[in-house]
């Protein structure tokens, strides 16, 4: 699904309203009507509506969801600012609402001493994708005091004082929603951690925008959905071999740290690689034989790793539990140097690279780096937030012709071409040590079975998702270890191939 900037959501319904014909009015009782639908299945015919309208079309969608709701039998209460002029539509869907006499008006100045029934919603319906100024004086007032209010927070299109595309002033007073009603498209405000926690649970309601339009209109940005997920994955065909999986090499592990590879070899073999080697220090051979009986040991040092060397047709993962020791970080440097095929670096890594700047033009074109933000900074220096640390991905991607995987709660998938893929899937119990080393597993793993590099890391980091859902609601975000992902693969797996 394309990501659209407030420009091109606004371009697209311009386009929709001039060709299906549809009035701009009737787009906005559409959005309502969206709404109403879903507040109607989500809380009980107990619940009170309290929807605060601002004067531009956001609040028209406010006064035209009081009326649906109302029109449903449900209690519903708007607040606005008595004194302000309203755009347009929303003049005319006020003067609508306003003629039912179940409706109470009350302005703004009221909330402080309003008494709230016990079933209260709060519904934010002040400011949409328009804005482009922090919110100030009473309506930052207000916001202020609605945050303060123990009742569930429902935001319509995107939680007033964000900015669709852009990150706020981290002193921006914010409504902050536990769901928000987004009208068609994500925005890329949902999907960072500055803007993102304002959000809640965010809920995609289609309402008809023109097909035409949204498939034509460029976009660099992108959410990865279960429908591309199901284009990239590719069922496994009865008349086949091992040889037609690939060889995988995990280069991972040193003394103390063998935990990493034994995480990393067990995701590659859960993912399907055909076959699948250990390349690992002496110290790790009982450890590896015993935990991952599948995989074969290829011995490469006593206590680290001092070579890479590895054959010509494996796919090959470096980086977890490596250490940074002087002679595995010669040997990793050397095997750069004469390296140029696709690699997955992780962890250490990345971390012998970062020891000088000019390592990074050693990384292979086509390659896949996977940097959480502290790798990330090491390796290509500070940015003052998560927009500016993307920013400086893409440049990078492009510059060195790479795939980088930016992990975060909404990981981003950056390409060469400085295309951005934010992935869904996953969960905060994934915040712990090993859930990395599972997924360069998964990465190599993907890439061995000849899937494209991009394909590998879209499927890769969804998979990983997944799997951190399904443990999650198994074991609870708390109690999910990293080798629960692993277990889990296979029932991601079954889930993929179950509506196929």
């Amino acid at each position: 699904m394309k990501i659209f900037t407030s420009p091109q959501i606004r371009k697209c319904d311009a386009f929709t309203i001039e060709n299906e014909p549809v009035t701009s009015l009737a787009l906005m009782e559409r959005a309502a009507s969206a709404c109403a639908g879903w507040l109607s299945r989500k809380f009980s015919g107990e619940t009170v509506y309290n929807i605060f309208c601002g004067h531009g079309n956001n609040g028209g969608d406010g006064f035209a969801l009081a009326r649906l709701l109302y029109h449903k039998g449900c209690d519903v209460n708007v607040f606005m600012d008595s004194a302000q002029n309203l755009s347009a539509d929303a003049e005319i869907n006020f003067k609508r609402t306003r003629d039912i006499s179940g409706i109470e008006f009350s302005d703004f100045s009221k909330v402080n001493k309003f008494q709230f029934e016990k079933e209260s919603v709060i519904i934010d319906a002040l400011f949409g994708t328009g804005l482009n100024k922090a919110i100030e004086g009473k309506s930052a007032e207000l916001i202020k005091e609605l945050n303060e209010l123990k009742f569930p927070k429902i935001s319509i299109d995107i939680p007033s004082g964000l900015f669709a595309d852009e990150v706020s002033d981290k002193n921006s007073v914010v409504f902050k929603a536990d769901e928000t009603l987004s009208f068609q498209f994500w925005k890329k405000a949902f999907l960072h951690s500055e803007t993102g926690k304002f959000c809640g649970k965010i809920n995609i309601l289609d309402i008809g925008l023109n097909s035409e339009f949204i498939e034509n209109e460029i976009s660099d940005s992108f959410v990865i959905d279960e429908g591309l997920v199901r284009e990239i994955y590719r069922p496994r065909q009865e008349f086949s071999h091992k040889g037609n999986f690939g060889k995988t090499v995990i280069a991972a592990g040193s003394s103390g740290k063998m935990g990493a590879a034994v995480l990393a070899t067990q995701a590659a073999l859960k993912t399907g690689s055909g076959l699948t080697f250990s390349l690992a220090p002496q110290c790790g051979y009982e450890i590896l034989q015993t935990t991952c009986p599948e995989a074969m040991f290829l011995k490469c040092g006593q206590d680290f790793i001092t070579s890479f060397a590895v054959d010509e047709d494996a796919i090959l993962g470096i980086g977890p539990g490596l250490g940074t020791e002087r002679e595995t970080y010669d040997a990793f440097l050397a095997f750069l140097k004469a390296c140029d095929k696709t690699l997955v670096l992780d962890a250490d890594a990345l971390n012998m690279i970062a020891e000088n700047t000019d390592h990074v033009n050693l990384i292979p074109k086509k390659s896949i780096i996977t940097p959480h933000p502290k790798e990330f900074e090491r390796l290509f220096g500070t940015t003052e937030n998560s927009f500016e640390r993307l920013n400086l991905a893409k440049d990078k991607a492009k510059e060195l012709e790479i795939y980088i995987v930016l992990k975060d709660h909404h990981t981003q998938i950056v390409t060469p071409e400085g295309d951005v893929f934010y992935n869904l899937t996953g969960n905060s119990g994934m915040a712990k040590g090993g859930s990395g080393d599972v997924l360069l597993g998964i990465l190599t793993s993907l890439l061995a079975q000849n899937y494209s590099v991009k394909e590998a890391a879209l499927f890769g980091v969804w998979l990983h998702g997944k799997a951190g859902d399904f443990a999650a609601e198994k074991h609870s975000k708390e109690a999910m270890l990293p080798s629960d992902l692993i277990a889990e693969l296979g029932n991601v797996f079954k889930y993929l191939n179950s509506s196929q």
